[in-house]
């Protein structure tokens, strides 16, 4: 498995485990999906993007961008800001397993909040920021 996957899983398994974001977003909701999703609340899983850190001839450091994308159905960003503030909360507690991997650090790094251009739909998009140590 790669560290990318690795991570990925950690965040899914970490969001379903939230009461406090499933009471918001069922676990149902919380999806690895090309399109935008049918129902709403959601949230799905994004893109991923995988930087050697380039502290070490090892090349054992890997820093992997994450987002986590929220839809809403609603007028304003209230909510798509209240299950991103949910998301920042699971995510803060202690580091996940990564398995073959070591995660060094994890945390938010930022969250943006967009109006859809269909008027009707907020749109919350979660950068996590993972430090990978290991060859997997």
């Amino acid at each position: 498995m790669s560290a990318e996957l690795a991570v990925q899983k950690a965040i899914r398994a970490r969001l379903i485990g939230s009461a406090g974001l499933t009471a918001l977003v069922p676990a149902a909701a919380i999806l690895d999906r090309n399109e935008r999703p049918a129902s709403s609340p959601a949230i799905i899983l994004g893109e991923s993007q995988s930087v050697d850190e380039g502290d070490s001839l090892s090349r054992s450091h890997t820093r992997v961008f994450h987002t986590i994308h929220v839809w809403l159905r609603e007028p304003s960003l209230e909510g798509v800001k209240r299950i991103c503030g949910e998301i920042r909360a699971a995510l803060k507690s202690h580091r996940p397993d990564l398995g073959a991997f070591h995660c060094a650090d994890w945390r938010v790094s930022g969250m943006r909040y967009l109006r859809d251009g269909d008027g009707v739909t907020s749109h919350g998009v979660v950068t996590v920021d993972v430090l990978v140590s290991g060859d997997g």
